[in-house]
Order: C-alpha cells, then structure tokens, then sequence
C-alpha cells in the first residue's frame, strides 16, 4: 500500500560471555536468512557485555556475514577477526585479594532494598586482574574511537556504576561522555575477573550485572518490534550432570526472570517482542563455563541450526521448548 509506514526495529544483544557471542552471531545469520531483514537497518540498538561487542560492531558498520566469516576463521581481506583467544585463559586470574567496591558494599548496607542481590554479591568479590584491552582494539579498529557516537541509529552500550550500583547506559541522552570502544570494555568487564573500566574517573563493571538484556529501555523508545538474542537466559533446559553446569543453570534460570519481567513491560506498551535464547541442544554444547573458548565453533554452528528451527516456529506463532525460543505471550508458561 502506498506511504504505509515501515515498522520500527530494535535489536537487543544481551550478556552471555564468549560463548554467548558465538551463539549471538549464529542467531544473527539465522534472523537475517530467514525474515530477509538486515540488522543494520535497525532503529535502535542495544548490547549488554558480549552483546555490546556485537552491537558495536554492527553499528559502526561490521556485516553479520562478516563475524560468520570470522567464526569459520575464513575472514575476506581487510574485514576484523573477532579473536577472542587475546583475551586469555578460559579461567580468570588471580584477583586481588581486596573487596570489589566499598561504596557499592555502604550503599548496599544503607539501602539494601536499593540494590539486587547479585548487585551487593559483586561488591564483595574481589576485584578482577583481567584487560580487556583486546575488546577496545577490536571495536577501535573498525570504527573511530572518539567521544561522539557517529552510528547510523542510536546505539546503546550498557555497564553499571561500581560506586552506586546503578545502571548506566552510554550512548543514550545524558549518559556519561565515552568512546564505543571505552564503553563496550566497560559492559564487558565481568566483576572478579576483569579490572573494573575507569572512565572519567569512575569505575564501571558488566552491565549484565543489572540486567541479562537491558530489554526494558526500550519501553518508550516507541519500536513497533524488537527481537531479543538472550544467551544467559533459557526457556527451555537441560539435564547436566557437572556441578558448575548445575549451578550456572540455576544463574540462568535467575536472569530468565528478569528477562520475562522486562519483556512483559515492552509487551504492554503495545511492542511486539521476539526473544530467542539457548534451549537444551545449545546448552549441553555451551555446558557450564561460558567463557570456555575451545567450545565456541561449535556453540556457533549450534546455534545457525537451532536459532533457524526457533524462528520458523516463533514466525508461525508456535512456541518451541525445544529450542528455549517463543513469542512474549508464552514466556511466563515456559519460564515458570
């Protein structure tokens, strides 16, 4: 029909570590294959720690065909290699035998109502000896590394403040001034394993601290559809055996929650919402360290058959406890 309007898009890249990006980019090819729809026209971006790499990339103008090259380690001449073995051990360093954030620690203690349980927990842990030095050359070597945001469309990276706990989106109206690459290493810097990113003067650490996906920004950013990629979360799950891949089920089954809670309030505001995370094939490649880098091939390849099947049922309105993907009417059945 003529002058009708084109929808408004919103793409939503949530925390999930190394393998949740390997993931990430086979949901990516999966989307694009099978709706037609190139991410890069999207209205608005958003990524949360490993989701923020990928959300940096594709807003300074990286190709979702160029990460699937990478991921095959066949990349064309010229194009970046998202190399995350610079980033070190598929375990983290010592720490410093010092506590994480002190003034996150007396503001957790003054208005313990103020913060999440996983909030105050990481102003316990001690503070992490990792850089992630190689994340910033990454996203620098594709784009410019200054303080303006020159995206095509509005590209949200987001952290938490290690002083006060609070959730800090770079790149949005008023937000701290940051380059996109000093922002995406400030989202990715897991607490107790990464330095906190010091920026301004302020110290910030992994935004999936607040939220799994940060989907809830989004509430009144007046977006007709939104797809969401979850790595940390799930809909569906597994059965594993492992004692670290039990407990990181249980951390999932927490982030789904607030995933659900987040969608349901894009949902009210008359948002259609699509939401894709791991389901139980993924999870027994991904098992219970998703930093762990010699399963990311295969969390990829995983993830291009899956994300496929998950969104040929979600298109068709069927949900899918195999692949741990539906559409945001059956996410409280399927999370409960």
């Amino acid at each position: 029909m003529a002058g009708r309007r084109l929808p408004r898009r919103g793409l939503v890249l949530g925390a999930g570590g190394v393998l949740g990006s390997a993931w990430m980019i086979g949901a990516l090819r999966a989307y694009e294959e099978s709706t037609g729809i190139d991410v890069h026209g999207m209205d608005m971006t958003v990524g949360t720690s490993a989701g923020s790499v990928l959300a940096a990339l594709i807003g300074l103008g990286t190709s979702v065909e160029t990460m699937v090259n990478s991921e095959y380690g066949r990349p064309l001449f010229g194009d970046p290699v998202l190399d995350y073995t610079r980033l070190g051990s598929t375990l983290p360093p010592r720490p410093r035998m010092r506590i994480g954030s002190r003034r996150l620690l007396a503001v957790s203690a003054r208005h313990p109502r103020s913060v999440t349980p996983l909030v105050a927990l990481v102003s316990l842990l001690p503070q992490g000896r990792g850089t992630l030095a190689a994340v910033g050359d990454l996203v620098s070597s594709v784009g410019s590394n200054v303080t303006t945001w020159p995206t095509p469309a509005p590209l949200w990276i987001v952290a938490m403040d290690y002083d006060t706990g609070t959730r800090v989106v770079f790149g949005s109206p008023g937000a701290p001034r940051a380059s996109i690459a000093e922002a995406v290493m400030a989202s990715c810097a897991i607490p107790s394993w990464y330095a906190p990113v010091v920026i301004d003067g302020r110290p910030y650490v992994d935004g999936g601290t607040r939220s799994p996906t940060s989907v809830d920004l989004l509430v009144n950013a007046g977006l007709d559809e939104v797809l969401v990629l979850a790595p940390a979360c799930s809909l569906a799950f597994d059965q594993p055996r492992g004692a670290l891949a039990r407990i990181e089920r249980q951390m999932r089954r927490l982030a789904t929650r607030v995933l659900v809670r987040e969608t349901e309030l894009l949902r009210a505001a008359g948002t259609k919402v699509t939401v894709i995370c791991p389901g139980p094939e993924d999870l027994e490649i991904i098992g219970g360290n998703v930093m762990d880098l010699t399963r990311r091939q295969e969390v990829f390849q995983t993830s291009l058959r899956t994300s496929t099947a998950a969104l040929a049922m979600a298109t068709a309105g069927v949900p899918s406890p195999s692949t741990g993907t539906s559409t945001v009417d059956d996410h409280l059945a399927a999370a409960g």
